[in-house]
């Protein structure tokens, strides 16, 4: 999913790969170094961290040699070089080396954005590698993955390996490539569920979907699992949130097939049979109330208060609440 945002040329004199993404950045390297091995099987590689790029390093590293050889010099973390070796590194810039290849890692923020400016107006080939922080985000991925190796998954397959896998984009690269190699034919829910059941149940989706068909004992025990096995608390806000919002959005349409609904509201059809199984039991003020809960549980968790696990489990004891609101008064 990593987006080239320049010309293309792996064996470009330099390459800029901006963002936070681990995968995505070592995969921008990998390209890169599978290209220049693949013109030279003896190509030179030197991957360094930015405290080992030191003043002078890098014109030895680039400095002629007697046996003209390849030669592809990674640097990471690239906002955190010091400012003597920025002077090094925007002067090379301006007249790269022959046969080698320069490859920067930038976390692409405000730190160190002279050197991302100067590479940028140097013509570096840029490489994009955003931190993937929504859902949709690693929907896409895990779609793309599968794509890249010719292989077929169900929407619904895709998404129940996000539900189960969570946001590392390592292990969902992991579970895409062990399905691949495993499973013959189109990849579907059910073949994903029998492989990552137990991850399935730890996961943010689990808790929220528990939690708007009123079982509050149910999604408290998935939520403890969840956050024991280390989903982060504003993934689980972000989910409760989603199915809040899919109930509310789904109570005030009109009426009419799922393929319809699903091309209005932006849902998949599979999904708009799911929330539809959810709604029962919600009410217009049910939602609002549910809605509240979880603004205050995305404040807690983002430090507006000093217990986020309580501030979660609040709010989803109130979510089950409000799923049950039909039946009260």
């Amino acid at each position: 999913m990593a987006k080239k945002t320049a010309h293309d040329d792996l064996l470009a004199p330099v390459t800029l790969a901006v963002g936070q993404e681990e995968l995505l950045l070592d995969r921008a390297v990998q390209e890169v170094v599978a290209a220049a091995r693949a013109a030279d099987a003896d190509t030179d590689v030197r991957d360094l961290t930015s405290d080992q790029l030191q003043p002078g390093t890098l014109a030895e590293l680039t400095s002629p040699s007697l046996f003209a050889e390849r030669k592809v010099v990674v640097v990471r973390n690239a906002q955190d070089l010091s400012a003597d070796t920025i002077k090094d590194v925007k002067a090379y810039l301006g007249a790269p080396a022959e046969e080698i290849t320069l490859v920067l890692l930038h976390a692409g923020a405000a730190k160190g954005k002279a050197l991302l400016d100067a590479a940028r107006k140097a013509g570096a080939r840029e490489v994009a590698c955003p931190k993937m922080t929504k859902p949709a985000d690693r929907l896409a991925f895990v779609r793309q993955e599968f794509r890249a190796t010719g292989r077929s998954a169900t929407p619904e397959a895709c998404q129940a390996l996000v539900d189960a896998i969570g946001s590392d984009l390592r292990e969902l690269a992991s579970a895409v490539s062990q399905l691949v190699a495993d499973v013959e034919g189109t990849i579907d829910e059910a073949v994903v569920g029998r492989y990552y059941t137990g991850r399935a149940e730890a996961s943010s989706f689990t808790v929220a979907d528990r939690a708007v068909e009123g079982r509050a004992a149910e999604a408290l025990e998935a939520l403890r699992w969840s956050l024991s096995t280390g989903v982060a608390p504003v993934m689980i806000t972000s989910a409760l949130a989603q199915g809040v919002r899919a109930i509310g959005k789904l109570s005030s349409a009109r009426g009419g097939r799922p393929a319809d609904l699903a091309r209005e509201l932006g849902m998949p059809p599979w999904k708009i049979d799911r929330v539809r199984q959810q709604m029962r039991g919600w009410t217009p003020d049910g939602v609002a109330d549910a809605l509240r809960a979880v603004a205050e549980a995305d404040a807690g968790v983002k430090g507006g208060g000093d217990d986020p696990e309580y501030a979660l489990e609040k709010a989803v004891v109130a979510i089950a609440r409000a799923a049950r609101s039909r039946g009260r008064g």
